[in-house]
């Protein structure tokens, strides 16, 4: 009966149209990794959290989003990627949509989309592996445009094709394209009108970040080519820094942080990691170092003055640390932690390992301290979780779960 009573649960919730706790695109509603929805449990128990639903899916690194009672999953079947809506409490189909890929990972990876899909304004934003934009309606599914970015734009593939998520501000949708002449495009949200483009750089996997600093909006990305910042409305770049390592595999995967007028950029190969103030159109460095916080692919947190994430390349068991973030003081380092991503709920962490463990820990200075463990899914766990009223929604290479995190 308690699987059922919160199932039960979770559905009054979605008919109550508790928007402030969606988790509509890539690292939730802010894009920066925070939950601000109802407190977790401290503890889970001998078995872990509840699961309350679990599905086979296809493949992908893109994680699932939760906005106005749907569940949205981006993911490769066969020889299509797929755009599919569930319902949230059960995992039930409720539409999906579908379209020919033939992308092929020169490595040997996961063959899926790799971004995460947006949700603005009821459609559903997608950018597939082969660069395929896609805007489809959020109550039905229905193709509204599409576009064959890597086609437009003359993009190459890259090293892992596609991989950041777009942005959506005010009507527009803003994607590091990669294109010789459109390093950075806008696109109108309901028609798919190329607006304008901006750089030359190629596409980074990072996705950017919307922020108003000093009373201005702001879109920043970390390119392949390094930090820009621009004005939404027009593509006008307001500032600009080379932050790639000197080696062509250099990884930019990372989402800028930004804190008040701070920017806190890291990538991996070569470049680390810095905290930078926005003066209007320059950047004055605050500290920069390949030995604090170097992010592979997983994004960092912010609380209280500290950052919290994953120092170190994937391959080679990076560490988890807490760092000031105005000096770059590391204040602890779990060493040979695994790679993961991470998520802050209050003053807590949620951090879900790639070999499927679930962690919930304080997300204190003083030290590492975990409150509770336990392994949800069997490796590889890479896609980021979404986290929306107490349930967090995670995938591996081909299952998706919903568990109750709630107190």
């Amino acid at each position: 009966m308690r699987p059922l009573m919160a199932v039960v649960a979770l559905s009054a919730a979605l008919a109550a149209g508790l928007d402030a706790a969606d988790w509509p695109q890539f690292l939730g509603p802010e894009r920066n990794g925070v939950y601000r929805g109802p407190a977790l449990a401290e503890t889970w128990g001998a078995q872990g959290p509840r699961v309350i639903w679990r599905k086979t899916i296809g493949q992908g690194f893109s994680g699932p989003v939760v906005a106005a009672g749907r569940l949205i999953l981006f993911h490769r079947v066969g020889n299509q990627e797929v755009v599919e809506a569930l319902d949230p409490s059960t995992g039930a189909s409720q539409w999906r949509h579908a379209y020919p890929t033939a992308y092929r990972d020169d490595f040997g990876f996961d063959e899926g989309p790799r971004a995460v899909p947006v949700v603005a304004d009821g459609i559903v934003y997608t950018f597939g592996a082969e660069g395929q934009l896609h805007a489809v309606d959020l109550a039905t599914g229905q193709r509204i445009w599409s576009e064959d970015t890597m086609g437009r734009f003359r993009v190459a593939k890259g090293f892992f094709g596609a991989a950041g998520s777009p942005l959506v501000e005010d009507g527009r949708v803003l994607a590091n394209i990669g294109g010789a002449a459109a390093g950075i495009v806008a696109f109108e949200a309901k028609t798919g009108k190329v607006l304008w483009t901006a750089t030359d750089h190629e596409a980074s996997y990072s996705s950017a970040v919307g922020a108003t600093i000093a009373g201005r909006r702001l879109a920043i990305f970390l390119t392949r080519e390094g930090l820009v910042g621009l004005d939404p409305a027009t593509g006008r770049v307001r500032f600009e820094r080379r932050w790639r390592a000197r080696m062509a595999a250099s990884v930019n995967a990372a989402t800028p942080l930004v804190i008040g007028d701070l920017v806190f950029v890291s990538a991996e190969y070569g470049p680390g990691a810095a905290v930078l103030r926005v003066d209007d159109t320059k950047l004055v460095e605050l500290w920069a170092s390949d030995e604090v916080l170097t992010n592979h692919y997983a994004t960092s947190v912010y609380h209280d003055g500290h950052l919290y994430g994953f120092h170190g390349r994937q391959e080679f068991n990076p560490s988890f640390r807490a760092v000031e973030m105005r000096t770059g003081r590391v204040r602890w380092s779990e060493d040979r932690f695994r790679a993961g991503s991470v998520t802050l709920a209050g003053n807590r962490l949620l951090i879900l390992r790639e070999t499927g463990e679930l962690i919930l820990a304080d997300a204190s200075p003083t030290a590492f301290r975990a409150l509770a463990r336990a392994q949800v899914l069997p490796p590889t766990v890479r896609a980021f979780p979404a986290l929306s009223e107490g349930f967090l929604y995670v995938r591996n290479d081909n299952t998706l779960i919903a568990l109750d995190l709630r107190r």
